[in-house]
């Protein structure tokens, strides 16, 4: 494999993009174990990985990945894991113990069908794994939904970022489309990454203060004070990070909310809309946590209804209708089992919704 250039446009799936992203973040250290869709995470990293001095394993299972994981990044590090849904479900232990021991790393999953073995088609299934910690604990992952491969790649590299930032896990939700298809992608960061000495990292205590990283809070009391501090920083991030994208929302009746590639084929709805009567609007969560809640919450003070598409039976539309607090209906459409939402059928969901809020009209 070629050495990828900045600034020279390649094209790539959106796992060969994160892999390189990571790579161009300043990543030394990759620990995977197969799981379809997202082998090709570890096939690039396998390769790309000698060339910049890095170490890419093959391990024997998800839990030896996430626990290589937490010895890397407490040596200070940028390291990375990757999987899809089942494989994300084995880290989750030790994705609460990278919490718990305030590690940054990165952890990319590509959504597959579900629950159990399920099969290899896209999904958006584990976005309750994914937002509501997913392990034990009272816990946070910052998380990020790439739409596009372009946006993979430039949200790996925000990631890893973000992780040093607060000291805190980041996952990339993308799924198993967004991992396959392949896009022309660009890195040409006007930014080079952060990689700043760790002062708090185990690297050796000579003539320097010795660092403890730990999780075990043995002493009564102590573990209610950290966990204080943890809440403080989550506050911090809930301030500071959330984003998302607003589409036609100002004079909207109603806007959809979708993230993912499921946001991707409520653009095309929103482009060949000009066949209803009824004006259409979209936001699309970049950071699924934190969830923005805010812009939700003041759009749904000015729309008829909002309609949230999914490729799960219904997860992110909890966080919609929590955000929204009966200010304005709140519908749901989703596909799954690895069923992707057609624009047609969100045409229909749409004119049904209208149909209902005439109907309503007419009897008052």
């Amino acid at each position: 494999m070629m050495l990828i250039e900045k600034d020279k446009k390649v094209l790539l799936t959106g796992n060969e993009a994160s892999a390189e992203a990571a790579i161009q973040a300043g990543c030394r250290f990759y620990y995977g174990y197969p799981i379809t869709p997202q082998n090709e995470i570890m096939t690039h990293m396998a390769i790309r990985m000698p060339q910049v001095g890095g170490t890419s394993i093959q391990v024997e299972s998800e839990l030896a990945a996430i626990n290589m994981v937490h010895g890397s990044a407490a040596a200070g590090a940028r390291s990375m894991t990757s999987s899809s849904s089942p494989g994300i479900s084995l880290k989750q232990e030790g994705i609460s113990y990278l919490a718990g021991s305030e590690l940054p790393c990165v952890i990319v999953n590509m959504q597959r069908g579900g629950p159990g073995l399920g099969d290899i088609s896209p999904s958006q299934a584990d976005y309750f794994q994914a937002v509501k910690g997913g392990g034990h604990g009272d816990y946070h992952t910052i998380v990020l939904a790439p739409s596009s491969v372009q946006e993979t790649a430039d949200l790996v590299f925000d990631a890893f970022d973000l992780a040093d930032c607060y000291r805190n896990p980041v996952m990339i939700l993308g799924d198993a489309q967004l991992g396959q298809m392949m896009e022309p992608v660009i890195f040409n960061r006007k930014r080079e990454p952060n990689l700043s000495e760790k002062d708090w990292a185990l690297t050796g205590a000579n003539g320097r203060k010795r660092n403890i990283i730990k999780s075990f809070y043995p002493v009564k009391g102590e573990l209610e004070e950290f966990n204080a501090k943890l809440q403080k920083k989550y506050q911090r991030i809930k301030a500071e990070e959330v984003r998302y994208e607003e589409i036609n929302t100002e004079n909207a009746d109603i806007v959809i909310v979708a993230y993912g590639t499921c946001a991707r084929i409520c653009k095309e709805v929103l482009r060949k809309n000009q066949t209803l009567n009824v004006k259409v609007g979209l936001i699309r969560p970049i950071t699924l946590w934190p969830f923005p809640s805010d812009i939700i919450q003041k759009v749904s003070e000015r729309v008829q209804a909002i309609l949230t598409v999914e490729m799960s039976a219904g997860q992110m539309v909890e966080d919609v209708r929590l955000s929204v607090s009966g200010r304005c209906p709140v519908h749901f459409y989703g596909r799954t089992g690895g069923g992707i939402p057609t624009p047609k059928e969100i045409f229909k969901k749409i004119l049904e919704i209208t149909s209902i809020k005439e109907k309503a009209a007419c009897t008052t």
